[in-house]
């Protein structure tokens, strides 16, 4: 593509040298770049793009984006100069990619909790339809049925249309996607038309990164901002957050609630640990998932389907065969009669409603151990708060490991500990080996009782020091299940 062409739409401050070269790519990581490419440099958070202009020039660029002209300028290299080179990046990558989110229908979900679940189970119910879909998420991403590997909730710009790109021209005709508070904030989904977004819910996380709550919803809150008129903006009734999220859009606002009049109504009926008879829309449905946050998950994915056309009695008898997610009130059941969870909840207010939803189905029938860890190089201010909201919810309580990362796991318990009483601390242990605590867990658990193994869910590792060891909480279950 032309360089006049590919920077045809966004806002340049000047253009130095010729606009008529071709561009063969473009690129944000100078270690890829190729001959005739295009380097972008953007303002990281950890590192700045434009320091690493001359590398990519010496590895073949022709054309450099930036927000700041070099000293010196080379040769035969055309220089973009804009005011924002984040904004402009996504852009530029859109151009290149052939302008994918035009082609196909592109949903957004955001919020703190729910973001996977929701995702993902909107990419296979369109695939039980009939459509090629596409998924972009933390466990995996998605070209129909091809898997494609992922390291972020939402990839950076070029690695996201290029999927994108791949996504449209392999006939998908709809995507489902995560959009974290990271890549609002960094502008990694500028560029992208938007057919909807939605609304799951606004707790505490991320603070280390956003430094305030009201900077965390600012970020979430841009994502609706800044959707189309055409599109649809789905918001949760229920989170006091939900209007304040929608409150600026242009998008048209739609509702879905447990507790409240809205456009699409649910009530639990009866909650089991094989899934949940529910109401929506006055509409009786059983379900293989649990507890009330997935009954909010699954009247997301409920109002979704109905908004992109699809008849309410289908989407009901699409949701009645859907499956958890991966590590997401994931569900093992021990020949000694216990029952072992495992689950994905690495904040206050995922703890507590996945122990919440275990007290409904136990019902003071069986003693609840939770196992419990929180990740290093984080939001500290979180650790005594999810320790609290865990000793107060379960019997007995072990404190482990999760991913320490580059922090000591030592000093990780000793921030969550601090957030326990006397009470607490008496039903409470600390293990720092997280394959010991999983291993403790089962030796006190008796039948009728349940295990809750929270912070990892899906993944299959544990990071320390930099390096990712392989451990899977489901894994250490099973074998320990097995002894």
């Amino acid at each position: 593509m032309r360089l006049k062409e590919l920077i045809g739409k966004i806002q340049t401050l000047s253009v130095t040298g010729n606009p008529e070269v071709e561009v063969t790519g473009v690129n944000i990581d100078s270690r890829k770049v190729a001959s005739g490419n295009m380097f972008m440099a953007m303002k990281g958070t950890k590192t700045d793009g434009h320091a690493y202009i001359s590398t990519a020039i010496a590895a073949g660029a022709t054309s450099v984006l930036c927000e700041t002209l070099p000293e010196e300028l080379t040769p035969n290299v055309t220089y973009i100069q804009v005011a924002d080179s984040e904004d402009a990046t996504g852009k530029v990558a859109t151009m290149f990619y052939g302008d994918p989110t035009s082609k196909i229908d592109l949903v957004g979900v955001t919020g703190t909790n729910g973001k996977t679940t929701i995702a993902t189970l909107l990419y296979e119910m369109f695939r039980k339809f009939g459509y090629k879909t596409g998924l972009i998420s933390t466990v995996c991403n998605y070209i129909d049925g091809e898997a494609i590997p992922t390291e972020h909730t939402t990839p950076d710009p070029v690695t996201l249309n290029h999927l994108l790109g791949r996504m449209a021209n392999e006939g998908c005709k709809y995507v489902f996607m995560e959009v974290s508070s990271h890549a609002i904030e960094q502008k990694r989904i500028s560029g992208l038309t938007y057919a909807g977004g939605i609304f799951s819910n606004l707790t505490r996380d991320h603070i280390d990164y956003h430094e305030t709550m009201e900077n965390y919803l600012k970020a979430k809150k841009k994502f609706f901002d800044d959707m189309p008129k055409g599109a649809f903006s789905l918001t949760n009734l229920d989170d006091k957050n939900g209007l304040v999220m929608t409150q600026n859009t242009r998008s048209k606002v739609y509702t879905y609630s447990l507790r409240s009049l809205s456009d699409f109504k649910g009530r639990i009926l009866e909650p089991h640990f094989d899934g949940t008879l529910l109401e929506f829309n006055n509409h009786e449905l059983f379900v293989h998932l649990i507890g009330r946050f997935n009954a909010y998950n699954l009247l997301a994915v409920f109002g979704t389907a109905v908004l992109l056309g699809k008849k309410e009695e289908d989407v009901l008898v699409a949701l009645s065969t859907l499956h958890p997610v991966a590590g997401r009130f994931q569900t093992l059941r021990s020949e000694k009669g216990y029952t072992a969870i495992v689950d994905y909840a690495h904040t206050p207010d995922a703890v507590v409603n996945v122990l919440n939803t275990i007290h409904e189905v136990v019902q003071g029938k069986g003693k609840i151990i939770t196992v419990v860890g929180a990740g290093g190089n984080r939001d500290k201010g979180k650790r005594p708060i999810m320790a609290k909201e865990a000793a107060r919810l379960s019997n007995r309580l072990i404190i482990t490991s999760d991913n320490p990362r580059f922090e000591e796991p030592e000093d990780i318990i000793k921030d969550m500990m601090e957030g326990l009483n006397d009470e607490d601390r008496r039903k409470t242990i600390s293990i720092t080996d997280r394959r010991e605590a999983i291993r403790t867990a089962c030796m006190l658990a008796e039948p009728g009782d349940v295990i809750l193994v929270a912070g990892k869910g899906h993944e299959n590792y544990q990071e320390i020091k930099g390096v990712k060891h392989h451990f899977d909480d489901r894994e250490v279950l099973s074998n320990e299940f097995k002894n």
